[in-house]
């Protein structure tokens, strides 16, 4: 199943349309639960007093049955290829070297379990895995970044093939699939790893994000609050985070952003 990028940018004021409200609260990062298990509740939860209530009935969950998840793809491939889980190579913070002819993108929107599997259904992504970035400690931990004490955004890392979608549909999916406009918070999760940010990895990357920007705040009533920085080092997360939603089966996502200005 791919996204087509180019399709998402039609439902500007109800952005992307793959989440629909859930009447509960859907308990969410911890490791991945053994078959008919609820997952235990993380002590990053404790973060999200006061929001729960409101989670209760904005919290989403994707929709299958939704036209930004149709089976297309920007390149107007007949099936899509398995996407890759080892993009440039990610380790503990070692260089990212991407595939010949590849390039590489790196987003941060909140949760990354949801950012991912978004950018996994866009075709012409060859791989992605999720881990921490942006901050200035070394082999942080899931743990140690929950303390807020590392400055480190959860992070989706992309390998994508720029003939197949541009790094601009990328920005595209991006802003279609978070909300920009709410500084270290996405939804009830609320701390500095859930900020929205984009990690350039050349002076063209940083040109677009800044304009695409710009071009996205009059859509907005509040202010974009997105960091745009060079990508530093990349720390993949632990295991049982990569590719999450796609083995438990969960499909989480962010909450809808608020439009209209």
């Amino acid at each position: 199943m791919s996204v087509d990028a180019s399709r998402l940018s039609t439902d500007r004021e109800g952005r992307r349309g793959i989440c629909v409200a859930r009447g509960a609260v859907t308990e969410r990062r911890a490791p991945p639960p053994v078959t008919g298990a609820r997952p235990a509740r993380s002590h990053c939860m404790g973060n999200h007093r006061g929001f729960l209530l409101a989670a209760a009935v904005a919290l989403c969950a994707c929709n299958p049955s939704s036209s930004a998840m149709a089976d297309t793809n920007p390149a107007g491939a007949a099936s899509a290829s398995p996407v890759g889980t080892n993009p440039g190579g990610a380790g503990a913070g070692t260089p990212l070297t991407p595939a010949p002819g590849d390039e590489l993108a790196a987003f941060a929107e909140g949760c990354f379990w949801g950012s991912e599997d978004t950018f996994r259904h866009v075709g012409g992504v060859v791989a992605t895995a999720v881990g921490y970035s942006g901050g200035h400690t070394s082999n942080p931990t899931y743990e140690a970044v929950c303390g807020h004490d590392t400055g480190h955004a959860e992070t989706v890392l992309i390998e994508f093939n720029p003939k197949k979608v541009t790094y601009a549909q990328l920005l595209r999916v991006f802003w279609d699939s978070h909300d920009p406009t709410t500084p270290n918070q996405q939804g009830p999760d609320i701390g500095d790893q859930y900020r929205s940010a984009i990690f350039t990895f050349t002076p063209a990357q940083e040109s677009a994000a800044r304009a695409s920007l710009v071009a996205e705040q009059p859509h907005y009533r509040q202010k974009i609050t997105t960091e745009i920085t060079p990508m530093g080092r990349f720390w993949k997360a632990e295991g049982y985070h990569q590719q999450y939603d796609e083995k438990t089966g969960r499909h989480s996502c962010p909450l809808p952003p608020r439009k209209g200005a």
